[in-house]
């Protein structure tokens, strides 16, 4: 297996890539495998985040990509009150075409070769039994299947928590916290999106869905036939009467071209690194949308993650997760009070968080090993 690590080279990428403690290529020819890891931050912990196996473009893609999750984890964690710090890892090709056990093992053994540095857990393109394979060649692997002692699928607790960041949305923009008879949009209905149209419904809202694939739209429909189908993102942003828009697939959802044509007035969802460019942002608050950082209401899964490691209850990680509710409101309340946008409220609490650590974790010193923390 080849491993190097690659700190002269991502700055040809990303600007702020120097900020990343380490980023390393690995490759095991014999398995297909192929990816990068990018470990932001320890200052808090042992870096924690999902492996995500997609089909990029190119190598310079997945490596952008990685550097800008890597570093949303981090914020993410420490938002979250979590003991550790952020990372993350990409797999290079499709995983419905190349994803084998001997990938995954090959995948463990790398992993495990950076001693504890990184814990990795599942995301887009992997599941809690590719955790397991996993698990059988490296220790600091998150979200095994239940029936094996792991925490489980995190995209139940991701849904759970963008719930709660549109409930906090809802008290800052309307007064009331009820989603009942508000119309959600949702684009990408995959593990997490699915999920969050049940909650919806729950709550007595109205939900309109889109997906490029068409098989995911279908079980929507067939499962709550009162769901409207539009035939693509471009139809569900310019829909009239649409309260809330949830971009719940892959990152880069809200652009340039989005924001003048999005009809939403609060923007919350479960995708990563929804904006373009940061620009975006204040491009949002200028049309009177409200955005909530995506990395502040999506971190139910690594709450869950997390609390697997540590051994929570299945009642200390839904509390954790529903004070997501309060983080949310406390950063929209802060934007508001200071005249800055909820990205930066947001940032700025989370910075504060990391310095205060890794200034006291130069005064005393520690290890990079998974190490007791709290939880509750």
């Amino acid at each position: 297996m080849l491993a190097f690590d690659l700190r002269s080279l991502v700055t040809q990428f990303d600007s702020d890539a120097t900020e990343h403690e380490q980023v390393v290529l690995f490759q095991d020819p014999a398995s297909d495998l192929k990816g990068f890891v990018a470990v932001h931050s320890t200052a808090l912990g042992p870096a924690l985040g999902g492996v995500r196996f997609h089909s990029y473009a190119d190598e310079g893609q997945a490596l952008a990509d990685v550097l800008r999750l890597s570093r949303g984890m981090s914020y993410k964690n420490a938002l979250a009150g979590l003991d550790f710090g952020g990372g993350k890892a990409v797999l290079i090709g499709d995983p419905e075409r190349i994803k084998t056990e001997e990938l995954l093992l090959a995948y463990g053994r790398f992993v495990a070769s950076l001693e504890g540095r990184y814990v990795t857990a599942c995301d887009v393109g992997t599941t809690p039994e590719d955790m397991e394979v996993i698990a059988s060649t490296c220790s600091w692997t998150a979200t095994r299947p239940m029936t094996s002692g792991g925490s489980g699928d995190p995209s139940v607790f991701t849904a759970r928590s963008v719930l709660q960041g549109m409930k906090a949305a809802a008290v800052h923009r309307w007064g009331t916290p009820a989603l009942q008879g508000r119309t959600v949009g949702i684009a990408g209905v995959g593990k997490v999106g699915r999920l969050l149209v049940e909650h919806l419904f729950e709550e007595g809202a109205r939900v309109v869905v889109t997906d490029v694939r068409a098989e995911a739209v279908r079980r929507i429909a067939e499962k709550f036939p009162e769901t409207t189908v539009v035939e693509d993102t471009k139809t569900l942003i310019r829909l009239e009467g649409l309260d809330v828009y949830a971009p719940c697939a892959l990152g880069g959802a809200l652009s340039d071209d989005v924001v003048p044509l999005l009809t939403a007035e609060v923007v919350c969802g479960a995708a990563n690194n929804q904006l373009a460019h940061p620009g975006v942002e204040r491009r949002l608050k200028e049309r009177g949308i409200l955005y909530l950082p995506d990395y502040v209401v999506n971190a139910g899964g690594v709450i869950q993650a997390a609390g697997g490691l540590r051994g929570a209850t299945h009642r200390q990680t839904v509390a954790k997760v529903d004070r997501i509710f309060d983080t949310t409101l406390a950063i929209l309340e802060r934007a508001e009070a200071e005249n800055i946008l909820p990205g930066t409220a947001a940032d700025r609490i989370a910075e504060q968080r990391i310095a205060r650590a890794a200034h006291a974790r130069t005064a005393a010193g520690s290890g990079q090993s998974i190490r007791p923390g709290r939880f509750a």
